[in-house]
């Protein structure tokens, strides 16, 4: 155990407890939840924080992910293996399948998909008739994240209000919703990017090969690494590096860029993590730059 998990493990106990409590109440309060589980680090210690709230019982809750079909496939092969691991329900829903519904258009064919997942993720939720998405987003990420509540509430339409929230007083949470709305729930809201890899060291979670430093092709554009897949494949003019690099957070090949990095061990990504400056979206999410309201608008329009 490293000499920084000694120093916050009351912390961490404490995080821990709060993420149990908020998972029961969703349980407890919901009529018919759901988690959502992409592969990603933050949801993959919301499985483990599930295990220690609902076993030996299977989770009052199935898992879901909404895939834009441009996912890494060391995640999503990660997300299978783990659900399958676990003996839970998966159900997977894809960008792809609202395009072919004609329920989302791209202005190109090389648009980024990440926006539109909200398109698919409401689709989702009347098909199976959710009224809570517990998911893993956390406050330090973004701005417009900080601004949303624990319990979250969405209207009929999916979207929310940041002017229209419910207070949260102590440890009370109010995840009652009416038929067609829905509470979207983040129970490691108030964790910390280190907060999460002290946890992922604590516990001993696996984690997707590419959150550890390897090798990869990439161009440097507007500050970020893009790299260079058949999806983003270099442009005439650019110039291909080979790069040590690692994801902080992995999503849409797209928009998710890799850091610079040689850490390849949770215990390097520990110390690498307590000593930048530079927000987990800031430095990773193409997205993410086009207007400072970028994920406020998302979110008004029903994104995680």
């Amino acid at each position: 155990m490293s000499t920084l998990t000694r120093q916050t493990l009351t912390h961490l106990d404490w995080l821990e407890a709060e993420a149990i409590h908020i998972l029961r109440e969703v349980a407890g309060q919901c009529a018919n939840p759901v988690l959502l589980f992409s592969g990603g680090k933050d949801s993959i210690c919301l499985l483990r924080l599930a295990e220690k709230a609902f076993r030996p019982g299977r989770f009052p809750f199935p898992l879901m992910h909404i895939d834009t079909g441009h996912n890494y496939k060391e995640v999503t092969d990660f997300r299978d293996k783990r659900a399958a691991e676990l003996g839970e329900r998966l159900i997977v829903r894809s960008v792809e399948d609202s395009m072919a519904r004609g329920t989302v258009v791209l202005k190109s064919a090389d648009e980024s998909r990440n926006k539109h997942q909200s398109v698919t993720l409401l689709e989702a939720i009347e098909e199976f008739g959710f009224d809570a998405c517990i998911g893993g987003a956390r406050r330090d990420e973004e701005k417009a994240r900080a601004k949303e509540r624990i319990m979250s509430f969405r209207d009929e339409f999916g979207q929310w209000d940041p002017k229209n929230q419910r207070p949260e007083l102590w440890n009370l949470f109010n995840a009652r919703s009416h038929k067609g709305e829905n509470i979207r729930a983040f129970p490691i809201s108030n964790w910390t990017e280190l907060d999460v890899w002290q946890y992922i060291e604590r516990e001993q979670l696996e984690l997707p090969s590419i959150y550890f430093a390897h090798t990869r092709p990439v161009v440097r554009k507007n500050g970020l690494l893009q790299p260079v897949t058949d999806l983003t494949p270099a442009k005439p003019g650019d110039v291909i590096e080979n790069v040590l690099v690692r994801f902080r957070t992995v999503g849409d090949i797209t928009c998710t860029a890799p850091v610079e990095s040689d850490a390849d061990t949770v215990e390097k990504i520990l110390l690498e993590t307590a000593t930048t400056t530079i927000t987990e979206r800031g430095a990773t999410r193409m997205d993410d730059q086009t207007s400072e309201a970028s994920m406020e608008q998302r979110k008004k329009e029903g994104y995680f």
